[in-house]
């Protein structure tokens, strides 16, 4: 009796450590909401393309008079429940189609489920515009850092990616008009306080300096969270930030840069505001 005892209490030693271990692999996160930066996301077109350039602002111009844009973020941000959609991912030259470069993976922007349906507020935008415009409409999915890319080159007609107005994207692709402000912020580990008293973004800014090569801060590749991390004062066109001493970890989607932090392979993630927080909310619900 007293070895099955003893049996029993070291299997429920044993699923205390491992739900403890499952406890951390599995910690919260919280976002700083305290913003290092100011952007605009708009809608990347190509320059030779102005007719689509007018009918996407004419959109824009809609959406945003009549209520519609509005909902979209409710959707998202408020209490409204996403609209999810099937899309051709594939592009047909001979059809009329609106082909949409986008990378899912970016909440509350672009994403897709496991069914393989799409949402998202750029997305549901997409859907809306390609109706607009009558034609059939494809998103293809690719890295972040290809979407402009294939705008330039004509493999797409139109980027939704929640992308930011920069100089140069600006001398690859023509831009729309802005339908949303963005910021960068830090998302760190719930039990994290290092930055729990900062007010400022120079508070925050001032902690981040003292960080040295052997902290890894992770961000999503060709991100302003990348640029801001590794510095652009050499490019008389970037957004003027000094860069930081911490090392860079890049990845090719926002929510494996959190990941990797909740499983402590890096310390902090530098994101844009609205997906820091979707994740978050995800995270922690």
């Amino acid at each position: 009796m007293k070895k099955t005892v003893s049996f029993l209490l070291l299997c429920a030693l044993l699923v205390c450590s491992l739900a403890s271990c499952v406890k951390i692999t599995k910690e919260g996160v919280k976002v700083i909401d305290i913003p290092l930066s100011e952007e605009k996301y708009a809608f990347a077109v190509s320059k030779e393309d102005t007719e689509l350039l007018a009918k996407v602002n004419e959109y824009l111009t809609k959406i945003t008079t009549d209520g519609t844009f509005d909902a979209i973020c409710d959707r998202y941000f408020g209490e409204g429940t996403p609209v999810k959609f099937t899309a051709l991912t594939e592009a047909d030259p001979s059809k009329n189609q609106l082909v949409v470069a986008t990378s899912t993976g970016f909440a509350p922007f672009e994403m897709v489920d496991e069914g393989g349906q799409f949402y998202g507020i750029d997305l549901e935008i997409a859907k809306g515009l390609a109706e607009y415009l009558g034609k059939e409409l494809v998103i293809m999915d690719m890295k972040f850092e290809s979407v402009v890319t294939s705008v330039q080159n004509g493999t797409c007609d139109i980027g939704m990616a929640g992308l930011t107005i920069t100089p140069a994207r600006e001398e690859m692709v023509t831009f729309s008009n802005s339908y949303y402000n963005a910021s960068q912020v830090l998302i760190v580990k719930a039990n994290d306080t290092t930055f729990d008293n900062c007010k400022t973004a120079a508070d925050v800014e001032a902690i981040l300096d003292t960080f040295t090569a052997d902290k890894k801060i992770g961000c999503q590749n060709g991100t302003t969270g990348e640029t801001y991390i590794v510095g652009d004062l050499d490019n008389p066109d970037g957004y003027g930030f000094k860069g930081l001493k911490a090392t860079k970890m890049g990845y090719d989607y926002a929510a494996l840069a959190v990941t990797a932090m909740r499983q402590g392979e890096i310390d902090y993630v530098i994101l844009d505001n609205a997906p820091a927080n979707a994740i978050a909310k995800s995270i922690n619900q």
